[in-house]
């Protein structure tokens, strides 16, 4: 597939068919991301935890009241997280991980969307009140030195996600002049 084509397919879906998606495979599209995102100062901050089983993806989808869950019905979640020891860019760095890694799902025949963790409350009528990332502390083995940006659903969809529609793009780019 070519560059422009896998990023116009690219869409947020968050309905997946029941069909598994093996571990070899996710590796695979995981390895990619590993092997080739930048990192602030080539720090390879960026960490990630594969969950496949059902229970703890429904615990995972609890993380907040609104918009996460579609996890629960997930075959697979990827915690993206970054090591805080290593850069404090951490979340930089995971955001272009995070957008590779959703790349990387298309190319794979596999679709995925993101769900933000840092910093949303549990309850959004709460916003001052327990954090996701307290959430999946109590059932996670996520290391105190690790920050969480987001959990990626993935899965295979039994559905082609219709294009994006068109916007008006015209105060998208600038171009700098003297």
């Amino acid at each position: 597939m070519e560059f422009k084509e896998l990023i116009r397919k690219r869409r947020s879906v968050r309905k997946f068919s029941d069909r598994r998606v093996e571990r070899e495979v996710i590796r695979r599209v995981l390895d990619e991301v590993v092997d080739y995102a930048p990192s602030s100062r080539n720090s390879h901050s960026t960490r990630f935890m594969v969950v496949d089983d059902p229970e703890t993806l429904a615990r995972m989808a609890e993380m907040r009241d609104y918009g996460s869950a579609f996890l629960k019905g997930a075959p697979m979640a990827v915690l993206v997280m970054g090591d805080t020891t290593k850069t404090d860019l951490w979340e930089v760095s995971c955001a272009i991980s995070t957008t590779m890694l959703l790349q990387a799902l298309v190319d794979a025949g596999l679709r995925g969307c993101w769900v933000h963790v840092k910093d949303r409350p549990v309850l959004k009528d709460q916003p001052e009140g327990k954090k996701a990332i307290e959430h999946l502390r109590e059932f996670l083995p996520i290391p105190e030195h690790y920050g969480v940006l987001c959990a990626v659903a993935c899965g295979y969809s039994d559905f082609e996600p219709a294009p994006l529609p068109e916007w008006d793009k015209s105060e998208t780019v600038t171009f700098f002049e003297r």
